[in-house]
C-alpha cells in the first residue's frame, strides 16, 4: 500500500498524508484522483481513530489539505464521497460547510458489493478566506475541536 501512495505521489495524482493527535497516528488523509486540465479538482478519502473522533481533528486536517489543495496546487474543487450510513463522516463535511450534490448509486466496490455514496464538494470560490479559518470561525472558544486542542 505504501508503494503504490508513494508511486501516486510521485506521478502527481495523490497526496497521502498520516494524522497525528499528540505525537501518536490518528487517521489518515488521501487526497487521489488529482486532476488537471480543464477540470482542476480531486477527491478527498480519510479515517480517523475512534479514540481521538469528536476532537476536530478530522475536521481540522481536511480543512489544512482542502486549503493546500485551493492555495497551493491551484486546484478548483475538491470532493468527498461518502456511503450514506456512515454518520461520523457525513458530519464531517457537515462542519467544514461541504455542499451536498447527491447520490452516486453503486459507486464504490466495498466489502463485496457495489455501494452508493453521497458526494459533497467545495468549490475555490466558496472559500475565499480560507476552510481552515471558516472552520475556526465556526467553533466555540475552547469547546471540542477548538484549534489549540490541535498539537
Amino acid at each position: 500500500m505504501v508503494r503504490h501512495l508513494r508511486a501516486e505521489a510521485h506521478a502527481g495524482r495523490m497526496l497521502p498524508f498520516v494524522i497525528e493527535y499528540r505525537g501518536e497516528l490518528a487517521g489518515q488523509l488521501t487526497v487521489a484522483g488529482i486532476t488537471w486540465g480543464s477540470m482542476c479538482s480531486a477527491h478527498i478519502g480519510y479515517w480517523v481513530d475512534e479514540a481521538v473522533a469528536g476532537r476536530g481533528v478530522m475536521p481540522t486536517a481536511v480543512a489544512l489539505v482542502v486549503d493546500h489543495c485551493f492555495r497551493s496546487l491551484g486546484l478548483h474543487r475538491v470532493e468527498v464521497c461518502i456511503r450514506p450510513e456512515n454518520l461520523p463522516s457525513r458530519r464531517v463535511v457537515e462542519k467544514l460547510g461541504f455542499r451536498e450534490e447527491g447520490l452516486r448509486p453503486r459507486y464504490l466496490h466495498i466489502d463485496g458489493a457495489w455501494r452508493d455514496h453521497l458526494v459533497f464538494a467545495l468549490t475555490a470560490e466558496e472559500v475565499p478566506e480560507g476552510l481552515l479559518t471558516r472552520w475556526h470561525r465556526s467553533r466555540p472558544v475552547g469547546g471540542p475541536g477548538a484549534a489549540r486542542e490541535i498539537n
